[in-house]
């Protein structure tokens, strides 16, 4: 088996596949007409680049949880959705990962600051 999974995987992949117990788990999906407005308006503004309201918005995601799929560094960026009411970025955020930021391949949801991840599809 471990020959058959390396002609199949190469790199970080074969990695992942020696130690299942890193992997993240398959995440569930959300429509991009079911995330909330503010989320779905931050969505729109990614793929223009902009702008968004705060510094951190595009800046690079670190995945320090493993809790999305391994990739290089700088595949990931971090995006802040507007919570009505609160005074700070609060915790509900877009990760997209791709090597365009206006252009990315993936994009998942969190309502509690990486905890847990929606993929989203449109």
């Amino acid at each position: 088996m471990a020959l058959l999974l390396g002609l199949v995987l190469s790199g970080a992949d074969e990695a992942w596949a020696r130690q299942p117990s890193m992997q993240p788990a398959a995440h569930p999906v959300i429509a991009l007409a079911d995330l909330p407005s503010q989320g779905r308006e931050t969505y729109r503004l990614i793929f223009l680049g902009g702008p968004f309201a705060h510094g951190k918005d595009g800046s690079v995601f670190g995945n320090r949880e493993r809790q999305l799929p391994a990739a290089r560094r700088g595949y990931w960026r971090e995006y802040t959705v507007e919570t009505p009411g609160a005074r700070d970025r609060a915790s509900r955020r877009i990760i997209c990962g791709g090597r365009l930021p206006t252009r990315p391949e993936v994009c998942y949801y969190t309502s509690d600051h990486y905890v847990s991840f929606w993929k989203i599809v449109e």
